[in-house]
């Protein structure tokens, strides 16, 4: 006798246990030998696997306090026993028989002796163990069946039984426990679901109930039964069982040896009662089920166990031999059949002491270093070794090869499969089950020709196959093969070999005493015992696979393993599991460790370009006293950070700041954040800015708080409008009488919202805020000067800048348009804005020369709908004041005529939607929008592929030259976000009077009522000489840009441009007089004292950055308050010129 294992419970699981619990009191084993039960003195339930994987413990529940915070009283049992098949399990409370009166049978059982009946499930592997090649978990009991596969939408059926009964799980392989062992696992593709539960046919379970074996198919879409006698089959896909038809038949018939599926057919070691015969029988799937339609073949002794693998059955029988059948698939008739031959039998009596002891018996593929070779991955199919767990020893026994027959050409190709086996070879002890396959794949060589052991509480085994790399001739002195143990939180019940995943179930315990009043909880024993709900789980087992070769210094094999599992979705998880393991167990090791591992899992990570991500989640994830340790082993986190930042992974680089943060003094910090936070500012990642924002100002005011987590989703860089548009109220088209007396920069400064809920607060006094502010207007500065407006745009909406008064400041520097003709070019192609055209029929087209007026213009005066396209009221509410009209309708057109359009006043008409199939358009610019706030889908402006039409307009007709020049200025419109973008602009630059840049966006969307409000602007309010004579001259060279011939321009040529400039043509001449009146004057009269802190120093915010970012943001203070004095007075100054009203700006 040898001491094998034990069953043993742990301070670390249940603290105090020994106090708690007593001596052991009762042990029962199931009727299947797969399980047995424990309990103890003091209270307490426990169930095990055969050699030692704890699968239920109720200790966590029976000592805890009851949901009124009183103690609760742990059930006590005096004596247990298992039902048939190990599906029940009868206990007598130990204190019922002396202590509880005889009650009334509530649930029609008897209670008056305090008996408690629990209901298991096992797994199918417990009885027929030829389930282990297959991927899916099955689970029976003794009237339903509970699968992973099916639909997994459907909900898990009621259990049909009493009050007090519990649905535990005998063969439930997984943590059993109160919930404070959770599995680590991830669920991403197919654990945490609900059960699909197939209740058996009640028709068969009348005579045959309960269920002993069970069995599903590879594809996971049919299933098998068998009861006490007979079977039954079921399609998950049609929802149908289908029983005998002669019950006759399924009386005769018991099987002994389990079955198995065989592509459609139902393979099957039976006994015939009638004949007194054991036989094999194979029935196929889709024909009925009789006997006449089975292929029947007698067996000379009893069969204990069955087996297929491919087309092959393996049968072990009771006098110690392994029978070999070859399996062939015929067509004959109607429905097809199977035939099966004898291949080969083999002796055991030798090796077996006595037959029962047997567990599994399955044919396989593996082979051990004498056969396995990297140019022949077909043998990778073939029968190679026949594998036999004896009472938990795995025992080998492979074919052998030595012989001259695998040499000899002439013999019978089947003769292949008749070579003799060596001698057996244990492999591993306390094996519980084994998992294989016969799949090929050349990626994952290494998972599919492995072979996959449970041995219980010693947790799992892999005997890993070992290639050489690049084809190269295997070293003679290397084993072909290695066994690597691991341990896993779960209790193995399926294995899924590609997805490198081990599947299980749990038992999650619920206490219901809540349900019961005190007085109750006394009559019911019930409220005693937690009740169990089973759950699906999984586990990864790659991370340990990984560890255990890189501690036999096998790192190239871990290499090629991990390149061949990199496409899985979880492969980073994987990395980062292994990194963190191996740290918290060197990092908090008590004694020195000779030779650390974590320094090879650091160079192994750094392989994968994963090994950023990795190293600071994992951080992240652990505590910082272990931070040292593990930067010691992988790098130092400065030097990371730049890695992230040269890589462009700007999240990443987040998660190393907050490292950096708690390891490096608060001007290391500072420095990197400043990196990160202009990087993020030029790829137009807002949600990082902001968080970068809220990062440095917590440094600056020495807050110790950890910096918010980094954004899991990021936000485009380019914004569907300009999000904060929205809550605005803008309103374009006001007179131009009433410009000049709402133009007060001061007052009516309107600053935007973003996004991030609030502006964060300007405090001069604050150095960190000026430090912020500072890079924000030099990045807003070189957009502007980049003329990069929706860039700009984008930037002030979800980062909530100041950007009128900015525009302010910087109207005479950066906000000066510089170039007319290259703006143009640079917002054309940043608002995917189309250059207007001119057809060439438009030499003779009725629109020129103001021909148009008579054709369709005056009509458009005279009727009605006319106020519906020129007069667009707003729907802002803010002003109605009808708009200009486009210039399309206003060729040639007086002033007058506006004025009399104007006058009409905002009478509408209805209006009707028609597509762009219809026979008339309109398109206008005010029918593509009516004001900048007009982002709803509700709104009356045209949109897409609709445009508005009058009623009394359909009776206009146009010629061909007509409808041309109408598709051309319907093509020449840019996308409706631009529009919207552009008019947003359009009103920023406005209330900051940055007109130069009014005057490009109105020759964009070619509106002449931009135009003529600038020029009043102009002429109302005393506006500077310069911004005149800069607006001129940009007219000028956009005109010549527009007139110039291609080879003789340095841009390209636009002559769209040249009928909208000829509309505003008289305007240019005002602007040229009022030019030359500013001209005279200004050269005798001295400078306007408010003008000069603008004018003399242009460049003077420039210096002021210079002074700012010029030094390392760990500058003394004495600089930083020095440069916060000159921008606090700079800033004084700008306001008092703004207060003294040098400038008007539009109010709205």
């Amino acid at each position: 006798m040898q001491l094998s294992h034990k069953l043993e419970l742990t301070p670390k699981q249940y603290p105090d246990i020994w106090n708690k619990t007593g001596p052991v009191k009762l042990i029962r084993w199931s009727p299947d030998s797969c399980v047995v039960m424990v309990t103890w003195e003091c209270g307490g339930l426990s169930l095990w696997s055969v050699f030692g994987a704890q699968l239920i413990c109720t200790l966590g529940g029976d000592f805890a306090y009851q949901s009124d915070g009183a103690k609760k009283d742990p059930l006590k049992i005096s004596s247990m026993t298992w039902g048939s098949e190990g599906y029940h399990l009868w206990v007598i409370d130990g204190s019922s028989s002396s202590n509880m009166k005889p009650e009334r049978d509530a649930n029609n059982k008897a209670q008056q002796f305090g008996i408690l009946q629990f209901q298991f499930i096992k797994s199918a592997l417990t009885v027929n163990p030829c389930m282990s090649n297959q991927e899916q978990v099955l689970l029976q009991g003794e009237d339903r069946l509970y699968l992973n596969c099916g639909d997994a939408t459907q909900a898990q059926s009621p259990r049909n039984t009493s009050a007090h009964s519990e649905h535990n799980h005998s063969r439930e392989r997984g943590p059993f426990s109160d919930g404070s062992l959770d599995s680590q696992g991830l669920s991403t593709l197919l654990g945490h679901r609900h059960w699909h539960v197939v209740q058996i046919h009640s028709t068969y379970l009348e005579s045959n109930w309960p269920i002993r074996f069970s069995a599903i198919d590879k594809l996971g879409q049919n299933v098998a039964v068998v009861g006490k006698f007979g079977f039954a089959h079921y399609s998950l896909l049609t929802k149908k069982w289908k029983l005998f038809g002669n019950i006759t038949q399924e009386q005769n018939m018991m099987v002994t040896g389990g079955l198995a599926w065989w592509n459609d057919f139902i393979v099957l070691a039976c006994y015939n009662l009638n004949d007194h015969q054991e036989e094999l029988r194979i029935y196929l799937r889709t024909s009925n089920l009789d006997n006449a339609f089975a292929h029947i073949t007698k067996v000379q002794a009893d069969t204990l166990l069955l087996s297929v693998f491919r087309d092959i059955v393996i049968l072990f029988r009771a006098d110690c031999s392994i029978c070999l059948y070859s399996i062939e698939r015929r067509s004959e008739g109607l429905n097809p059949t199977a035939s099966i031959q004898v291949l080969q039998e083999v002796s055991m009596s030798r090796y077996i002491p006595h037959p029962f002891l047997v567990v599994s018996v399955t044919l396989t593929s593996v082979r051990t270093e004498t056969g396995i070779t990297l140019k022949m991955p077909q043998q990778a199919c073939e029968a190679e070794s026949i594998m036999l767990n004896l009472a938990g020893q795995l025992i080998m026994l492979q074919r052998d090869r030595s012989g001259p027959q695998i040499r000899d050409k002439d013999n019978n190709p089947n003769q292949r499969k008749h070579l003799p086996f060596c001698a057996p070879v244990v492999l591993a002890q306390s094996v519980e089950n084994v998992w294989t396959t016969c799949r090929i794949n050349k990626q994952k060589r290494h998972l599919l020709e492995a072979l996959w052991l449970s041995c219980g509480g010693a947790g799992m085994k892999v005997w890993l196959p070992l290639f050489p790399r690049d084809h190269r001739k295997p070293h003679s002195f290397l084993s072909r093969r290695i066994m690597l143990p691991f341990h896993i939180n779960i209790y193995p019940l399926a294995v899924l070999f590609e997805d490198a995943l081990v599947l299980g179930a749990v038992n999650d315990t619920v206490l219901y005493d809540c349900l019961y009043t005190q007085t109750s909880a006394r009559e019911h024993l019930e409220v005693l015992f937690p009740f169990s709900i089973v759950e699906r789980t999984s586990q990864i087992y790659l991370h340990h696979i990984l560890r255990q070769l890189l501690v036999r210094n096998l790192g190239e094999q871990a290499l090629l393993l991990a390149h061949s599992c990199a496409t899985l979705p979880y492969f980073p998880h994987v990395l980062e599991l292994m990194l963190h393991e191996v740290l918290e167990e060197e990092a908090t090791s008590r004694e020195p460790i000779p030779d650390p591992l974590l320094p090879t899992v650091a160079k192994f990570i750094t392989e994968f370009p994963l090994f950023l991500q990795t190293v600071v989640h994992c951080a992240r994830k652990t505590e910082y006293a272990l931070w040292n340790y593990l930067f010691a082993a992988v790098g130092n986190p400065k030097d990371l950070f730049e890695e992230c930042l040269m890589a462009q992974d700007l999240d990443t680089a987040a998660s190393y700041l907050i490292i950096l943060q708690n390891m490096e003094v608060p001007a290391v910090s500072r420095q990197h954040a400043t990196l990160l936070f202009n990087t993020a500012l030029e790829q137009g990642k807002w949600d990082l800015c902001r968080h970068m924002i809220r990062f440095l100002k917590a440094i600056g005011s020495g807050e110790t708080e950890t910096p918010p987590a980094t954004p899991t989703t990021q936000e485009p860089s380019s914004s569907s409008g300009f999000e904060f548009f929205r809550h605005r109220s803008i309103s374009l088209s006001q007179s131009a009488e009433n410009l000049h007396s709402k133009f007060n920069l001061t007052k009516t400064l309107s600053m935007p919202s973003g996004p991030s809920g609030k502006r964060w607060s300007k405090d001069s006094d604050c150095a960190e805020n000026m430090y912020i502010d500072m890079m924000l207007w030099r990045h807003a500065r070189r957009l502007l000067e980049e003329i990069k407006l929706k860039d700009l745009g984008c930037f002030a909406a979800q980062l909530g800048f100041e950007l009128i008064g900015w525009l302010c400041k910087e109207r005479a520097r950066a906000a000066h348009v510089e170039d007319f003709v290259l703006a143009l070019k640079k917002l054309h192609k940043d608002f995917l804005w189309p250059f207007p055209v001119i057809p060439a029929s438009s030499i003779n087209s009725p629109f020129k020369n103001g021909k148009y007026k008579t054709a369709i213009g005056e009509q458009l005066l005279k009727s009605q709908s006319a106020d519906t396209f020129v007069n667009m009221e707003m729907d802002t509410g803010v002003s109605n004041t009808p708009r200009s009209r486009s210039w399309l309708g206003t060729v040639s057109c007086s002033q007058r005529e506006i004025d009399t359009v104007s006058s009409h006043g905002p009478h509408m008409q209805d209006a009707f939607l028609s597509p762009l199939l219809s026979k008339v358009f309109l398109i206008g610019d005010e029918c593509s929008i009516g004001s900048a706030t007009d982002l709803t889908e509700t709104s009356s402006m045209v949109d897409g592929d609709w445009t508005m039409v009058d009623e009394n307009f359909s009776s206009l007709s146009l010629t061909q030259s007509e409808l041309e020049h109408l598709s051309l200025e319907l093509a020449s419109k840019g996308p409706h976000k631009s529009q919207v973008q552009l008019r947003y602009l359009l009103h920023i630059f406005m209330e900051a009077g940055c007109l130069d840049w009014c005057v490009v966006i109105g020759l964009i969307l070619r509106e002449s009522s931009v135009i003529n409000q600038v020029f009043s602007i102009m002429q109302s309010a005393d506006i500077d000489g310069e911004i005149c004579q800069n607006i001129k001259t940009g007219l000028h060279a956009v005109d010549k840009w527009a007139s110039t011939d291609c080879a003789l321009s340095h841009y390209l040529p636009s002559p769209g441009y040249k009928p909208f400039l000829n509309i505003i043509k008289p305007q240019i001449q005002k602007l040229n007089e009022i030019v030359e009146e500013q001209v005279q004057p200004e050269a005798f009269q001295p400078v306007n004292p408010s003008k000069v802190p603008e004018q003399a120093n242009p460049r003077a915010e420039e210096s002021r950055t210079s002074s700012i970012h010029g030094t390392n943001p760990q500058c003394d203070a004495g600089n930083s308050s020095a440069s916060r004095h000159e921008e606090d007075k700079a800033k004084t100054e700008d306001e008092d010129s703004f207060q003294e009203g040098s400038y008007d700006c539009v109010v709205s």
